[in-house]
């Protein structure tokens, strides 16, 4: 594989999946991979990705090996070497460290682009036919692969490169190795002409391995044969000006495109016959001095520049009469070459099949497609159906992954409360354990001595006369004696561990019950409102009565001006649920998270025992159920009042 990904440094921005023209790369797991049967080589996707992640065959040891086992090894370098080597003064200086590497011979491709330029020139003056160019390998992948209807169109004339290496095998002999170095990717498979290419990038690492430098090379000069205009061949038009064809925009018949998205438009206009009489000279890059074998960051007009004075100090001291004689003796050599269409192109899915993924990723209308290509597709229905072939996922659009990543902090957000709930409830279970076992500890060592207490002083009361000073004292022990009475029953009540007696129960019917064991002041009003579909569920009747005559008291004590008490049932398939609110003072917030523990009270002194609300509780505990309250004490924030809200599951587990 020419491009491939180092995973672990792949951040899935999808750059490489917006800037691939090829569509060559998909996403797996969170990963971007490289198709290698859909990719052309054109290395793209190693220029954008800011990583690291995307590289290409480094084939700069294979090189090494050639030059240590073969006697006879040629470099030809690309003619857009000026533009990489901007640091080295004198070409020549470069040629000889190219030398130091082992290589018995240097030629420049250059004189291959002639050759080519004046084959070109032939097919286009000929005029019986339109062409696209074939320079350029990515190029030709790309026409095969995705426009193989096109594939008559390319020009059946071999690159620069392979050119060259046929010149240098006719002039050195066939046993020759050879070696291309270039800012090309492409052209490390485009043929078999070629044993090697490394690019300039590569080269580079090889100098500094074998530690060669400007200082310690000896300058020398090209082998021949010396290229001539075709020096200018990499920049955008190169191919134009090295053939000397008519590219007026007027009365030319000549096209150039350049760069991912050109080149490909240029492509669908062709195909869809909107150009007819032009010719086509496509690059992948913007001209071969941006090629992703260059070192990274460099300006491509600096780069243009730099190549366009190397080909002006070049041409200017060019023996002309040499290189046209090697023009003449080079004309006839073989630089045909025949491409076969290899169909790659992946239909697109249903459109049924689309709209179901459009549907999971929240895109319901044309409205909700953005088309904002943060996915690396230029279109939502595109990157749709990417997911549905499996080269992409739902995940890569980022409105759909904001949208799904607020949920979940919504979602977290409400877990998070319903943990702090359960925590709170936890805490709460615990601490009346803890009451329970110390309350019932209590109550048992209490019961025999104050049972004594109330004997004695009702006798003594019995006794006494009517006039006897002492009769008033003894009401008031005989009266303190029996609320000691009933607060030892709460205690025992709250600190039982009898098991619940279930019994099917109407719970519109507990209700009544309920409000039958308490009397009902004048002033205050009871509404039940029965929402139910059925009432029935498993409860204990007698200690859910004892619940709800406690929720009514205090909605009693809450309202001493009198107001409503309003009773709701409601159900669902697994529970009943009953509501208890009234219009009282409410209960304040500091006081809200203490009211089911035992002993607190907000009644006065003499007037509440503190138990009612903490045996509630855990009465509705041993049922399994929930028993939640809210509470206003504030007019400003809408009516006061308090709502008790017990949900209990309808069977018994």
């Amino acid at each position: 594989m020419l491009v491939y990904t180092i995973k672990e440094l792949c951040r899935t921005c999808y750059t490489c999946v917006r800037e691939c023209p090829a569509r060559a790369i998909r996403i797996v797991g969170g990963q971007a991979e490289v198709i290698e049967e859909r990719c052309i080589a054109c290395g793209n996707c190693t220029k954008v990705c800011s990583q690291g992640a995307k590289v290409y065959l480094n084939t700069g040891d294979r090189v090494l090996k050639l030059i240590a086992e073969e006697p006879e090894v040629a470099a030809i370098i690309a003619p857009s070497f000026p533009a990489e080597f901007f640091d080295i003064p004198d070409y020549r200086i470069l040629l000889g460290m190219i030398r130091g590497l082992g290589f018995k011979y240097v030629a420049e491709v250059s004189f291959g682009a002639d050759l080519v330029a004046r084959r070109y020139k032939k097919l286009v003056d000929g005029g019986s036919d339109t062409f696209i160019s074939s320079d350029c390998p990515s190029i030709v992948n790309y026409v095969k692969y995705y426009h193989p209807a096109l594939v008559d169109k390319l020009a059946p004339v071999v690159s620069p490169m392979v050119a060259m290496a046929r010149v240098i095998h006719a002039k050195y002999g066939k046993n020759t190795k050879i070696v291309f170095i270039g800012p090309c990717v492409a052209k490390k498979a485009e043929s078999s002409d070629v044993d090697e290419a490394i690019t300039f990038k590569e080269l580079r690492d090889l100098f500094t391995q074998l530690g060669i430098t400007q200082e310690n090379a000896t300058p020398s000069d090209f082998d021949p044969p010396a290229g001539g205009r075709g020096s200018i061949f990499p920049v955008t038009r190169g191919l134009l000006q090295t053939a000397d064809i008519n590219d007026d925009a007027i009365t030319g018949n000549i096209i150039a495109a350049e760069g991912r998205i050109d080149f490909q438009e240029a492509l669908k206009e062709f195909e869809a016959g909107l150009i007819k009489t032009q010719n086509m000279e496509l690059l992948c890059c913007e001209g071969c001095i941006m090629g992703p074998g260059l070192s990274k960051n460099g300006k491509q007009y600096n780069r243009r520049a730099l190549v366009s004075t190397y080909v002006n100090q070049k041409i200017g001291n060019l023996d002309i009469d040499s290189w046209q004689a090697y023009i003449n003796e080079y004309s006839d050599i073989d630089l045909s070459v025949r491409h076969k269409a290899d169909d790659h192109r992946i239909h697109l899915p249903d459109e049924e099949d689309v709209n179901e993924v459009l549907v999971s990723m929240g895109k319901l209308t044309k409205k909700d497609q953005l088309n904002c290509g943060a996915c690396g597709y230029e279109t939502c229905v595109e990157h749709a159906a990417a997911v549905k072939r499996g080269l992409a996922e739902v995940e890569m659009c980022l409105p759909y992954t904001i949208e799904k990543l607020h949920k979940s902090v919504n979602d977290l957000a409400l877990s998070n409360e319903k943990l702090s709930s359960m925590q709170l409830a936890l805490k709460q279970s615990e601490k009346l354990a803890h009451m329970g076992q110390l309350s019932a500890g209590i109550a048992h060592e209490l019961n025999n001595p104050l049972g004594i207490v109330i004997m004695y002083s009702n006798i003594l009361l019995d006794e006494s006369t009517s006039d006897d000073p002492v009769r008033e004292d003894l009401k008031l022990i005989v009266e303190q004696a029996g609320r000691c009475k009933k607060i030892v029953a709460g205690l025992l009540n709250f600190a039982r561990k009898s098991q619940v007696n279930h019994q099917l129960v109407n719970i519109k019917e507990l209700v009544t019950h309920s409000l039958e064991s308490v009397i009902v002041p004048e002033n205050i009003t009871v509404k039940i409102m029965d929402q139910t579909v059925n009432p029935d569920a498993m409860l204990d009747s007698e200690q859910m009565i004892q619940v709800l005559s406690n929720l009514i008291k205090n909605a009693f004590d809450s309202m001493p001006g009198g107001g409503d008490i309003n009773i709701l049932l409601e159900d669902t398939l697994s529970d009943v649920i009953i509501s208890v609110g009234d219009t009282g003072t409410g209960i304040n917030e500091e006081d809200r998270v203490k009211i089911f523990e035992p002993f607190f009270t907000t009644k006065g002194l003499g007037h509440g025992t503190g138990l009612g609300l903490a045996t509630t509780y855990g009465i509705v505990k041993m049922h399994k159920g929930q028993i939640t309250v809210e509470s206003n004490t504030d007019p400003e924030k809408g009516p006061t009042g308090t709502k008790f809200k017990i949900v209990l599951p309808r069977r018994k587990d």
